[in-house]
């Protein structure tokens, strides 16, 4: 391929709007960018969704049943990590919080935590549970945390190339910056194509590959390692089916969601991945 963007796959809104958009690849960083772009004004209105799960605490339907399910799960996993990598507990910023589950999790835990969220709703549901979550990275301006974390947050963000500096600016001198984001070269989304829920667009902005991330964080940070998220790949088939038949519930997700993680086992290639970096003296 010529060193020259292209459009990589026609992919639309299947949440809200139904809106038809392009995913536009680019070789000199492998990664894709949704087009056309909403304006940062325009952009709550795509999250204006009763399905939109991750700003609610719904239990009701499978797929909100499973999502919840699953989230009680990750969210030791989470905390384990971030002590693991800390060494100790902390203090830790959490940015794109919503509900603020995970905050709670790490604060039960004994970590001096704050967040962002700038979804009021989400934001409300979050203060019930005793976690006060500012609306702006601004708000954070000249305070640093041992650990910063972005769990599918990172693609949502506009301002890119902004955003990745000022995450710089919030991370101690040898703190950890984790970044969980889905991953375009998976099986899952091979197999889906257009379908793939993971595509979200225009909610999510960007879609990344391992080089792509590694690519708009090694001036500041050295990647540790890398984590799969083994649950995605069967979640978002399972939606992925949904856009795709319209059936609530389908065997065949698990199957691919299965086959997706098998396969990761030799390509590496999971549905989903955490990036674990260090950032440098």
């Amino acid at each position: 391929m010529e060193n020259h963007k292209t459009t990589y796959l026609s992919v639309k809104d299947y949440l809200v709007s139904g809106e038809p958009f392009d995913l536009i690849y680019d070789p000199a960083l492998d990664f894709l960018k949704t087009f056309p772009q909403p304006n940062p004004e325009e952009l709550p209105r795509y999250y204006e969704s009763q399905n939109y799960i991750s700003h609610t605490d719904e239990k009701k339907g499978l797929l909100s049943g499973i999502y919840q399910l699953v989230k009680s799960w990750s969210l030791k996993k989470k905390t384990k990590l971030i002590f693991n990598l800390n060494g100790e507990v902390g203090s830790l910023l959490d940015i794109g919080s919503g509900t603020g589950d995970f905050l709670k999790t790490a604060k039960d835990k004994g970590w001096k935590v704050s967040g962002m969220e700038p979804n009021e709703s989400a934001a409300k549901l979050a203060l019930e549970k005793g976690i006060h979550l500012k609306t702006s990275l601004e708000e954070f301006e000249g305070i640093q945390f041992d650990v910063v974390t972005l769990w599918h947050v990172l693609e949502h963000i506009p301002n890119l190339e902004e955003t990745v500096q000022k995450l710089a600016s919030l991370v101690k001198p040898n703190g950890s910056l984790i970044i969980a984001v889905p991953n375009f070269k998976s099986y899952d989304a091979k197999h889906y194509g257009k379908y793939w829920a993971a595509y979200d667009a225009p909610r999510h902005l960007w879609h990344f590959s391992k080089e792509a991330i590694k690519s708009f964080f090694s001036d500041n940070f050295t990647l540790q390692k890398i984590e799969p998220m083994i649950f995605d790949s069967f979640y978002v088939s399972l939606l992925s089916e949904k856009y795709k038949t319209g059936n609530e519930f389908s065997l065949k997700a698990f199957w691919i969601g299965f086959q997706s993680n098998l396969k990761a086992k030799r390509s590496k290639e999971y549905s989903s991945h955490i990036y674990c970096f260090k950032k440098l003296k």
